[in-house]
């Protein structure tokens, strides 16, 4: 596949994923609409999106190996893995094929380090997918793409079941309602006027506006460096039904914002004249380790 197709194919997915998520979390809207009025941006085109999110299940036709072939058919780079010890988590992120293209953080569950129950109610939705889903996809087709990512690759859960899930993952339970949709997507903040171009003085913006924020490890996360500062919103709660028809309000997804500031050999260039890649690239584990709890209870219940 030439790279022109290649993007040709992302850009129709990209479109369509955003889409479907916007429509799905208010939050997306309701940032765009305060940036708009106060005169930060002119329209959704100009945010600038710094990478998106998605959560899979760590099972032999399912997790990163499959869902990564996605990305890397789209030419994007598979980058550092992180593990996360206490979430039981693993992730890679990957770059993109030309800069103004989002990077992809991809994160799946260890449910081998989970609990004999836990694992056995896992399992019996994820052995449903009898084979690695994604090789019957083509991948040239970005609508195809997009309608595979929002497809349920099996059963709805019970209730019981996601409630039981969530007492020992509460990622575990996010993943097994809501499958493959989009976790997050990020605003860059580092490109936007003086006065909201720094996360400490967004985040404050944010609060002004109305918006609750992710407050684990700080309402702003700061890798050790001090070049990759992160914040997000708590996730929406959202009303959905269960198997049987059970309707109950749980977690959904959020919005995250992100400044990445340059690196030491060109702090010297004005900031708007920096390249992305003369900026912090790449994530940082403890920072995207409380990120995850955007979508947690003990965030979640500031929304109520």
């Amino acid at each position: 596949m030439t790279s022109t197709t290649a993007t040709t194919t992302l850009d129709i997915m990209l479109s369509g994923l955003m889409r479907r998520y916007q429509e799905r979390v208010p939050d997306v809207q309701g940032v765009t609409n305060a940036m708009i009025k106060e005169g930060l941006i002119k329209s959704s085109d100009e945010i600038e999106n710094d990478h998106i999110a998605f959560r899979t299940m760590g099972v032999p036709q399912l997790g990163i190996k499959s869902f990564e072939k996605i990305f890397l058919h789209l030419g994007y780079q598979k980058r550092d893995p992180f593990f996360f010890a206490a979430k039981k988590l693993d992730a890679y992120w990957y770059a993109p094929p030309e800069p103004h293209y989002p990077r992809i953080f991809v994160s799946e569950l260890r449910i081998k380090d989970l609990s004999d129950e836990a694992q056995r109610i896992i399992t019996s939705y994820t052995d449903e997918v009898k084979s690695d889903p994604v090789d019957d996809i083509d991948l040239d087709n970005g609508a195809e793409i997009d309608a595979f990512l929002h497809r349920p690759l099996w059963r709805t859960p019970s209730y019981a079941d996601y409630k039981r899930l969530a007492e020992e993952s509460e990622y575990a339970a996010w993943v097994v309602y809501n499958r493959y949709y989009l976790n997050h997507f990020t605003v860059t903040i580092h490109n936007l006027p003086d006065g909201y171009n720094t996360i400490q003085d967004f985040n404050a913006f944010l609060e002004r506006s109305g918006f609750k924020l992710n407050d684990s490890g700080g309402k702003a996360k700061a890798s050790p460096d001090g070049k990759l500062i992160q914040s997000s919103t708590v996730a929406e709660m959202i009303e959905v039904e269960f198997a049987g028809g059970e309707k109950q309000t749980i977690s959904g997804s959020y919005v995250e914002f992100a400044e990445r500031r340059p690196l030491d050999e060109f702090s010297h260039i004005p900031y708007p004249q920096l390249k992305r890649e003369q900026r912090r690239e790449g994530f940082e584990a403890a920072n995207a380790d409380k990120i995850f709890e955007s979508t947690y209870s003990s965030q979640t219940v500031k929304r109520n």
